[in-house]
């Protein structure tokens, strides 16, 4: 019992590994959609925004699970080849989240201040210079918050492979799950595995959100109760002066 234990720890273990990597390798196919067809949906040509706002309304509104499935079964009868499973659901994942990830871009992007393209439009900059040197480096930071929360719905999102046969955590656990015939340990387990992953993202994109801010010259304060408290005694204390103030000059 104790070597099918190891063996099934280990199971769970290499599920851990290609859970990671159906998440960095959609991720990154998602990111490049979404900042594709994001700022496309702001360009001046009519066309282009209609097609980007196409995608992003098919892709968002068909679910990843049966575009997997159209993917592997559907798409090699009109092809003649096949897709591997991992590949078929790093492609619907990343198509899928890309188009959510779109409008995040585009939000992004349209909470610039107007002032900011007309100065580059003062300084003669073409829209590409524009969007790259004045645009995006004011966006980005606004972009990592929400795109966290996506990342991890995408890393969530990955438990869907395991209809499909392919390895990850979740296919992991039910096959350690028929071996031992107990539900509650191995689940629990694995629910633990995701919270451990998604922490670990959390963490780093927050860092991320700093670097990006302290760029800007807006790195974000330590908001911890004490720092809270202080800022709060700091407030009242002004608006008391103030207060006494108001009330000098009137007497």
């Amino acid at each position: 019992m104790t070597e099918l234990t190891a063996g099934l720890w280990e199971l769970l273990l290499k599920g851990v590994w290609v859970t990671i990597q159906l998440t960095v390798y959609s991720a990154a196919l998602g990111a490049s959609v979404a900042f594709v067809v994001g700022v496309a949906r702001t360009n001046r040509l009519w066309i282009v925004r209609f097609l980007s706002g196409l995608y992003m309304e098919i892709f968002r509104g068909t679910s990843a699970l049966v575009l997997m499935f159209w993917l592997f079964f559907v798409l090699p009868v009109a092809l003649g080849w096949q897709l591997v499973p991992m590949w078929a659901a790093v492609l619907a994942l990343g198509l899928s989240y890309g188009a959510y990830g779109s409008e995040i871009v585009r939000g992004a992007i349209a909470a610039v201040a107007p002032a900011q393209r007309e100065a580059g439009i003062a300084l003669s900059f073409s829209p590409w210079q524009r969007l790259t040197k004045i645009i995006l480096p004011q966006a980005w930071p606004e972009m990592i918050p929400p795109a966290n929360n996506l990342l991890i719905e995408l890393l969530k999102g990955t438990a869907l492979v395991s209809i499909m046969g392919v390895g990850d955590i979740t296919f992991g656990a039910s096959l350690v799950r028929n071996a031992l015939g107990q539900s509650a340990p191995v689940y629990t387990i694995i629910l633990v595995m995701y919270f451990v992953l998604a922490f670990v993202l959390t963490r780093g994109m927050r860092v991320l959100e700093r670097h990006a801010k302290a760029g800007l010259g807006q790195a974000p304060r330590k908001q911890g109760f004490r720092t809270r408290k202080l800022e709060a005694r700091a407030e009242t204390d002004q608006a008391a002066r103030q207060t006494a103030a108001g009330g000098g000059g009137t007497a």
